[in-house]
């Protein structure tokens, strides 16, 4: 629309200034309008042109073969219009079943356990179409609530049956397995047998195994080269950053024997937040990182629902809401299990200051 005004302030005897600007109008609109509005761009342009060319005189034939080229640029362009309005539909569509299928895969959590009120979410890539290999699990036992999230290197089928095969031996090994180390000893041995009889073989998986204990005070985690998790208390974030870096799951032939498990408190009232590499690998139009310590330092919800919706909207005016690669995300709060727990740390009732 801008072309066409300029091209409405060129005599007609100057159209060999102005028609290059008008002339690119409707191809510029193909891929920021509908389709409708590439076309109107077109016959703004062309009418300003035929216009113009009577208002000043009899039409050249170099100025009729131009408004000519406007009319063939204008039908390129609804063509060009059509073709990117299909592939955006089959990305949203691609995307959509991406979503559907990791959702199908992933366990849905529980809403709450004992003081622990839980939400997770799954956010597909915006420039990928196929299957991502995110994905978390949270499980009550008898040695406390266990959980787990990871990201299976690779996309599509190989990634799901990876997630899959995870998932299983987590379940399997968290109701049983007497420590973490345990665990984490059971996950790289389905990893080991993938890799082994698989057709595409993943190779590894990263991912933070933790456990929370039976009285919700404390948390045990072993990270296995997975972006460390973020404590919110108080108003305040920090990482939860290993003491000592180990491999990823199906590298521990390559690494010590020992499985690494950090141990820190839970405080009530606090948040444990834990992501894939999609959230923190995340850039703007300027190439910067996603920090998501930054938005959970500020003030945030106290619910885990509401607290995971804030950073994805923030995540989201980060990248402008276009994610290169899929991010899950697991939060728990242990809420104070009654009003007296409050007081005693001095923090007030609900709705008190």
């Amino acid at each position: 629309m801008i072309v066409a005004a300029v091209i409405v302030t060129v005599p007609a005897r100057d159209l060999a200034v102005g028609y290059p600007l008008a002339a690119a109008a409707p191809v510029a609109a193909a891929p920021l309008m509908s389709f409708a509005g590439t076309i109107a761009t077109g016959l703004v342009v062309l009418g300003a042109g035929v216009g113009l060319t009577v208002w000043y005189g009899p039409p050249s034939e170099s100025q009729v073969i131009r408004l000519i080229t406007i009319v063939v640029l204008t039908a390129v362009a609804a063509v060009i219009n059509r073709l990117i309005t299909r592939d955006r539909r089959s990305l949203r569509s691609a995307r959509d079943v991406a979503e559907a299928v990791q959702n199908a895969v992933l366990p849905l959590p529980p809403d709450r356990i004992g003081p622990l009120a839980i939400a997770a979410r799954y956010l597909a890539a915006h420039e990928e179409s196929a299957i991502g290999g995110d994905l978390y699990a949270i499980q009550d036992t008898s040695h406390g609530v266990r959980l787990m999230i990871g990201d299976v290197r690779g996309k599509g089928l190989g990634a799901v049956e990876a997630v899959s095969v995870l998932l299983g031996a987590f379940r399997e090994a968290a109701d049983w397995a007497r420590d973490l180390p345990e665990v984490i000893r059971i996950l790289e041995r389905a990893m080991n047998r993938l890799n082994a009889g698989g057709n595409d073989p993943v190779g590894f998986a990263t991912a933070v195994v933790a456990e929370i204990s039976s009285d919700f005070t404390a948390l045990s985690m072993a990270n296995r080269g997975h972006p460390a998790p973020l404590l919110v208390d108080g108003g305040k974030a920090r990482e939860l950053e290993p003491a000592s870096p180990s491999l990823p799951l199906g590298l521990a032939d390559l690494g010590p024997p020992q499985v690494p498990v950090d141990r820190f408190d839970l405080p009530a009232g606090a948040a444990l937040v834990l992501f894939t590499d999609g959230v923190t690998e995340a850039r703007d139009r300027h190439g910067a990182f996603y920090d998501p310590l930054q938005r959970l330092s500020r003030p945030t919800p106290r619910e885990p629902d509401g607290l995971l919706d804030a950073l994805i909207a923030d995540l989201y005016q980060h990248t402008g809401a276009k994610l290169t690669d899929d991010a899950a995300m697991l939060a728990l709060v242990r809420h104070f299990e009654s009003p007296s727990e409050m007081l005693a740390q001095g923090r007030g009732l609900p709705g008190q200051p």
